[in-house]
């Protein structure tokens, strides 16, 4: 395995292809370091607020560990990381436009799910009130909040979710249900709280 003293000593290209192959965080920390202060800056240009630009420069590199293995070669890295930082920003000032209109929060902008049909408990998932979401995402476990954010947030396949969590397809799908249902049930407890 390469040494992380050796990573500086290796081409964005490089570096990238080797985080693909070991998937090491220690590599990954190094091309973090090489392109965090780019990132912000773009991001920058999108948010509010230095905090928000952080925030966003954040959401961009842990989406990126998912996508990297996407990146050909095909471009230089520092070109492809300015489109993939560019969309993710534009998707993001979209989502926001979006639901700053709406009175209630969808979680996601478009529901893309592969070959799960929306049931009952899906349709009220998305009814979650804005003011009530946050609070029902901080009483769910992290494991169950963190698939409901890769699924309806971030807008990862299901088959991506299987390979980043190394798990099979159908136990994604139910881990999503099971989340679902607990963010659901969740919700109308505090709901039940206010009367």
């Amino acid at each position: 395995m390469l040494k992380t003293n050796f990573a500086y000593l290796l081409t964005d290209e490089e570096l990238v292809f080797e985080i693909v192959e070991t998937n090491n965080s220690q590599l990954f920390a190094v091309l973090y370091d090489r392109f965090s202060k780019v990132v912000f800056n773009k991001c920058y240009g999108f948010a509010n607020s230095k905090e928000e630009a952080e925030d966003l420069t954040h959401d961009v590199f842990i989406r990126l560990f998912l996508k990297l293995k996407t990146f050909k070669g095909k471009a230089k890295f520092s070109t492809w990381l300015y489109s993939f930082t560019y969309n993710f920003c534009v998707n993001y000032v979209q989502r926001n436009s979006y639901k700053k209109k709406e009175k209630f929060t969808v979680v996601t902008d478009v529901i893309k799910d592969d070959d799960v049909s929306m049931n009952i408990e899906e349709t009220d998932l998305f009814a979650v009130k804005s003011e009530k979401l946050g609070r029902t995402l901080e009483l769910m476990e992290p494991k169950d909040k963190m698939i409901l954010l890769m699924k309806y947030q971030d807008d990862i396949s299901i088959k991506e979710i299987k390979e980043s969590l190394a798990i099979g397809e159908s136990a994604v799908k139910m881990r999503i249900k099971r989340a679902r249902h607990k963010a659901v049930s969740i919700y109308s407890e505090l709901l039940e709280e206010v009367v």
